[in-house]
């Protein structure tokens, strides 16, 4: 059986070595939001073979999600978002461990959700969760890899330990502050309403994102790494850029 995964890989090992891909095979990775960001992303590390996933959302499908969501379909309208991606994984690619949780990340289920990961994907739509994750992430010392759109737009960017943290370059109210009732009202005020999306922008947020995870990993090529930042407009191919902020 274990032949089947190099299998699998055989089409991208041109581009890497099998001791880099067996980085990636070993490497645990945590995806918050398993919608359109969070779908794409773990259907291609799942493809690309990672060795372990955990997956959490705690949100299940609806109709609105069809235009752009991966795991999304009639027959799973009122499932949960998790369980679907657990099970899709499986399909697809059987030598991934994988782990799911259908619950809202707070500062309470954070330790669990990112124990032992070697790095998590921000798959997320709320400021918030964001800075819970990513506050984490800094603490473990592990790549949070940032996406994410509005409408046509994106943008992916990866922190590490050693650079800005997520506060930092968005310059948020609540850097260098306990989350309490006060600094959470003042985020709250940075959203309003249920932002637009088209399929293709979080789709490519989330393949950009994986290609990050894939990076690290396996140490090819050039990571994005804060304070620079990849941005684009779909309307518009030659708004694509990588900025420094």
């Amino acid at each position: 059986m274990e032949n089947k995964y190099w299998q699998i890989a055989t089409r991208q090992m041109d581009l890497v070595t099998k001791e880099e891909q067996e980085r990636f095979k070993n490497t645990k990775i945590s995806v918050i939001g398993c919608g359109g960001i969070g779908g794409q992303a773990i259907e291609m590390l799942a493809r690309m073979g990672v060795g372990e996933l955990v997956l959490v959302d705690e949100d299940s499908f609806d109709y609105t999600n069809l235009n752009r969501q991966n795991f999304a379909t009639f027959d799973n309208i009122g499932l949960s978002k998790s369980e679907t991606a657990k099970k899709k994984v499986e399909s697809i690619n059987p030598y991934v461990k994988v782990t799911s949780f259908s619950e809202h990340v707070d500062e309470n289920n954070i330790d669990k959700i990112l124990n032992d990961s070697d790095m998590v994907i921000d798959a997320l739509d709320n400021i918030l969760t964001r800075i819970i994750v990513s506050r984490k992430a800094n603490e473990y010392k592990i790549p949070f890899i940032h996406g994410a759109i509005h409408g046509t737009l994106g943008q992916v960017t990866v922190f590490l330990s050693n650079t800005k943290n997520y506060e930092e370059m968005f310059n948020l109210p609540s850097l260098g502050k306990e989350l309490e009732t006060e600094v959470v009202e003042e985020l709250d005020k940075l959203t309003s309403g249920v932002p637009p999306a088209i399929g293709p922008t979080p789709n490519l947020i989330g393949c950009l994102q994986a290609m990050e995870a894939y990076k690290i990993a396996t140490r090819i090529g050039k990571v994005t790494v804060a304070p620079k930042i990849l941005t684009f407009d779909l309307l518009d191919f030659a708004s694509f850029s990588i900025d420094e902020i």
